[in-house]
């Protein structure tokens, strides 16, 4: 049931965005690769991915938005006791929908654009990385074995994003774009439960935790290559 909810939601979105774009005055397909901070390697789930979806109320300004669905490979958590660089959550599948401001530069066949605003996600089938969390709670007291087991939140993240974009017009109807952005942003987990672990000289203990504050850190940059279509 819930991943027939999960297509149903997709299904949907991908036609709310088709309507837009058949309204809007230019529309535009992407692929996007997502480098998270202390994380793996992202990419889209394709064919779900449009970007440059927006209003153009002048030819230096512009308002937009898209939607790109990531299959997280892993990523990081913060507001924990202890750090690492690896990530402690994933794979996943995320919905990213950013919303920009855009200050556009004409130059001919090329457009140079400055980009800014926010963007809100939600994951779906989110998971611990027990191999890395255990990891990195030996290296935070000492230990020798540790095994945790935790319960964690899934809800809506938000955050802020910058960029620039490169608009190549092969001709007046169609154009290839090159864009990169640095995000910032998270969502709540909550991260709760209770780790074991010891070494030989202290023996084994039991500690209960609780990281009220540990957010999954949605913080990196996304690179974005795609093709635009002008209705002019």
């Amino acid at each position: 049931m819930k991943k027939n909810r999960i297509k149903s939601f997709i299904i949907t979105l991908i036609l709310v965005f088709s309507t837009c774009l058949l309204k809007g005055q230019q529309l535009g397909m992407s692929f996007s690769f997502f480098f998270p901070r202390n994380g793996s390697f992202s990419n889209p789930v394709s064919p779900f991915s449009f970007r440059g979806i927006g209003l153009n109320p002048s030819r230096y300004f512009s308002l937009e938005t898209g939607f790109t669905v990531y299959r997280m490979s892993g990523m990081n958590v913060t507001g924990l006791d202890f750090e690492t660089n690896k990530p402690l959550m994933g794979p996943f599948f995320s919905l990213f929908v950013p919303g920009q401001a855009v200050l556009k530069l004409p130059l001919d066949k090329l457009v140079f654009s400055l980009k800014g605003g926010g963007f809100a996600f939600y994951n779906f089938d989110n998971r611990i990385i027990y191999g890395n969390l255990d990891r990195a709670i030996r290296e935070y007291h000492g230990w020798e074995v540790a095994n945790a087991d935790f319960d964690f939140d899934n809800r809506i993240g938000l955050g802020l994003i910058f960029g620039a974009e490169l608009i190549v017009y092969v001709t007046k109807q169609f154009g290839l774009n090159f864009e990169a952005n640095y995000l910032a942003g998270g969502s709540p987990v909550h991260f709760r439960g209770n780790y074991t672990g010891g070494n030989s000289a202290s023996g084994i203990q039991s500690i209960q935790a609780d990281y009220a504050e540990s957010m999954l850190d949605f913080t990196g940059f996304e690179i974005t290559m795609g093709i635009l279509f002008s209705s002019k």
